[in-house]
């Protein structure tokens, strides 16, 4: 397959197929390597209450109902925002990391610079990507694509940086992905190699899968548990059934965030 410098955004299933990159859907014990979740880390008042309670309340748990209620209208740029304040109400910014949003990271593919619009991203303190959000703003089709390009260019910039700052560079790193659909995360680990970032940068697809190892590149995918997989897309994390499932999806996924560091 013949393919050409695109910008991350517009990545499609096409250059996956052509890389080799495979996404594979796992159940949560294989996905984070232990058999039973962690209980939420967060109040029970978000637990227990599927709208905002009357009553006097923190300024974090007021604010988590009025994005979570903006979200789940798919407002404008609301979505992003929910995200990036979800990330910061489960301390995914602790110890010294910081989310942002809406960056654009460069990298080179087929000789051309190109780059890739994460909808939010976590840089650790030494300035190193070390987890990426997508909006799905169409189907599931384009956005992990659009995702596992993100994770590409935050491997090129991590080692650019290094390079620049007279550092060694590193061979591969799993990166922490999330796609987000309304206000539901599936979440994902992108291997991203320096062996990977050379076939993109001068054009040299592999042909099959013994270019890439035996099963290519992979990248593990969970969607959580919900009991109506079937609605999760739509209902997000709104129910109180899928609430808490979430919060214990993104609190195992944090243990995962945090070992990425060291």
């Amino acid at each position: 397959m013949m393919l050409s410098a695109k910008s991350g955004n517009d990545w499609t299933r096409n250059e996956l197929s052509a890389l080799n990159i495979v996404v594979e859907p796992l159940e949560p014990p294989a996905f984070f390597g232990d058999e039973l979740l962690p209980e939420p880390t967060v109040d029970l008042i978000l637990l227990d209450n599927l709208a905002r309670p009357d009553g006097p309340m923190s300024k974090e748990h007021r604010l988590f109902f009025r994005y979570l209620e903006d979200a789940s209208h798919f407002l404008e740029s609301s979505v992003s925002d929910f995200t990036a304040f979800l990330l910061r109400l489960l301390n995914f910014d602790e110890p010294e990391s910081v989310v942002h949003q809406r960056l654009e990271i460069g990298f080179v593919m087929c000789g051309q610079v190109v780059n890739a619009k994460p909808d939010a991203v976590i840089m650790d303190e030494k300035e190193d990507y070390i987890l990426l959000v997508q909006e799905d703003k169409m189907s599931l089709e384009e956005v992990e694509p659009q995702l596992i390009a993100g994770a590409i260019a935050a491997f090129y910039e991590n080692n650019r940086r290094r390079t620049a700052n007279g550092q060694s560079t590193i061979a591969s790193k799993v990166f922490a992905g999330i796609a987000m659909s309304g206000t539901g995360p599936t979440l994902y680990k992108i291997p991203v190699s320096q062996g990977l970032l050379d076939r993109i940068g001068t054009a040299q697809f592999p042909s099959g899968a013994e270019d890439l190892g035996s099963n290519g590149t992979v990248v593990s995918k969970l969607v959580p548990p919900v009991p109506n997989l079937d609605r999760y897309s739509s209902d997000g994390m709104v129910p109180l059934a899928n609430r808490g499932i979430v919060f214990q999806c993104l609190a195992a996924f944090k243990q995962f965030v945090d070992e990425t560091k060291m």
